[in-house]
């Protein structure tokens, strides 16, 4: 039998205990079918109450599971996040460091080049420098090996008009013969070799 007069003590009631609750007999008191009948009826109310709670219970334990099983995705989630962002950011600081070194290579590259074309076009300047100097001293060469032959046949022809006169004039007399023999028969080329 249950102490109903403890103050400030909280029951806990199941519904066998109110089932089985007795109260003291005293003499016009209550129905006793009437409150029989009541109590089956909160005893059955309380057991549907309990087994409400009950369900609820592991409703909320099922769902608190669930919450820490979602917690756990999202705390997975936030790290693959990161984890990616910071792959995505290494990637994109290769790369950019990559383009750059690529760059600098280009760059040199384009300055060796360059600096190889200048190089051959001064030495291209240079050897057409020295070629116009070969031709312009062939040139006067050729000019004066020329000029010293257009003499020389100058010379000839006035040798053969000479040698055509002589045939044709009188003979001289033996004195300006002896001169003539002094004189070297023939003409002188060494004066026209360039």
């Amino acid at each position: 039998m249950l102490d109903l007069n403890k103050e400030g003590s909280r029951l806990k009631l199941t519904p066998l205990d109110i089932k089985k609750q007795e109260f003291k007999r005293v003499f016009r008191g209550y129905d006793r079918l009437e409150v029989e009948t009541f109590l089956e009826m909160v005893a059955n109310e309380f057991e549907d109450l309990l087994n409400e709670r009950n369900t609820l219970y592991e409703e909320i334990t099922t769902l608190r599971t669930r919450l820490k099983d979602y917690q756990q995705v999202e705390h997975t989630l936030k790290e693959t996040l990161m984890s990616a962002q910071e792959s995505v950011n290494r990637a994109r600081v290769n790369t950019e460091r990559e383009a750059n070194l690529i760059l600098q290579e280009a760059e040199l590259k384009a300055e060796k080049i360059v600096e190889k074309a200048r190089s051959e076009l001064e030495q291209l300047k240079s050897d057409l420098a020295l070629i116009r100097a070969q031709k312009d001293s062939l040139a006067r060469k050729l000019k004066h090996l020329l000029e010293a032959e257009l003499e020389l046949i100058d010379v000839l022809q006035t040798e053969d008009l000479e040698v055509k006169k002589e045939k044709v004039s009188p003979p001289k007399p033996k004195a300006l013969e002896h001169e003539d023999d002094k004189k070297p028969k023939g003409p002188v080329l060494d004066q026209y070799v360039v």
